[in-house]
C-alpha cells in the first residue's frame, strides 16, 4: 500500500463520498475532503474513511466564490505539506432552457464546475511541478456529449472542463504530472434522483447495459488514475456510462 495525499471535492456525498472510502481503502492515505454544506454527512465520510486507517480532515467550501478553490489547496498542503492528487468531483446543475435560464444560472455553474476547477489545478500544479509528480482527476459527464433539453449551462460546463483537461495535461506531462477525467453516465446518487424517478424506465432502455451505474464503479476508476500504474495516461476523457456514450 502506497502513501497517498489527495484533496476531494464535493465529498460528502454520492460519488466524492465512493472516492474518498475507496481511496481510504486503497492507499495509506491522508485526504482532505471538501464539502459545501452537508456537515453531518461530511462527518460521517470522514469516519467511514478514518475506520479504513486514513487520516482525514475535513474542509467546508463553497467553490462558486472566487477564490475558494485556491483557498483548498492552500490549506490542503498547510496540514499536510504535500498534495498527490486532486480529485475534483464537486458540480452543480441548474436545468432550465436556454430562453428561461438566468444570468446567475449560467453563471453559478460555470463557477462550480470550471472555474473552481481551474483555481484549484493552478494551486495544486505549483508544489506538483517542485516534486515532478501528481495527479489531477475532474469528473466530467456523458452529458457533455448527449445533454439532455435544459442542460445547456451544465453541458457547456462540462465540455469546458474536458477541453481544460486536454489543454492541462499537454502543459503537465513534461514535469511527470497527469491530467485526466472522468465522464460518468447517469449513476445512482442523490444528485440523479429526480431524473431517474422521473423517467426511469425510458432512460435505461437507452442505455446499452440496461441499469444505471453505481459510484463504486467511478470510485474505483478514480482510484486507478490517482495510482502508479496510470502514470503513462494522461488528457483522457474516460467514460463509464454504461455505453452510452458510443
Amino acid at each position: 500500500m502506497s502513501t497517498l495525499t489527495a484533496c476531494i471535492t464535493g465529498a460528502s456525498r454520492g460519488i466524492g463520498r465512493a472516492i474518498a472510502e475507496r481511496l481510504a481503502r486503497d492507499y495509506d492515505a491522508r485526504l482532505m475532503l471538501a464539502y459545501r454544506s452537508r456537515t453531518e454527512e461530511a462527518e460521517a465520510v470522514k469516519a467511514a474513511c478514518e475506520a479504513a486507517g486514513a487520516e482525514v480532515i475535513l474542509h467546508q467550501s463553497d467553490l462558486s466564490v472566487p477564490g475558494a478553490g485556491a483557498a483548498l489547496v492552500d490549506a490542503t498542503l498547510e496540514a499536510f505539506g504535500e498534495l498527490h492528487a486532486l480529485v475534483h468531483n464537486a458540480g452543480m446543475t441548474d436545468d432550465n432552457l436556454v430562453l428561461q435560464m438566468s444570468d446567475e444560472a449560467w453563471a453559478k455553474v460555470m463557477a462550480v464546475n470550471v472555474t473552481s476547477a481551474f483555481e484549484m489545478a493552478r494551486a495544486a500544479a505549483r508544489p506538483m511541478l517542485l516534486s515532478r509528480h501528481g495527479r489531477i482527476v475532474h469528473l466530467s459527464s456523458v452529458s457533455a456529449k448527449r445533454p439532455n433539453r435544459g442542460q445547456a449551462n451544465y453541458a457547456a460546463s462540462k465540455g469546458a472542463l474536458e477541453a481544460f483537461t486536454r489543454a492541462l495535461a499537454v502543459e503537465l506531462a513534461p514535469k511527470g504530472i497527469t491530467v485526466n477525467a472522468v465522464a460518468p453516465g447517469i449513476i445512482e446518487t442523490e444528485m440523479s434522483a429526480f431524473v431517474r424517478d422521473k423517467a426511469g424506465k425510458d432512460l435505461k432502455k437507452a442505455v446499452p447495459m440496461r441499469r444505471f451505474g453505481q459510484p463504486d464503479e467511478i470510485a474505483g476508476l478514480v482510484s486507478f488514475i490517482v495510482g502508479p500504474d496510470a502514470g503513462y495516461m494522461t488528457g483522457q476523457v474516460i467514460g463509464v456510462d454504461g455505453g452510452v456514450g458510443l
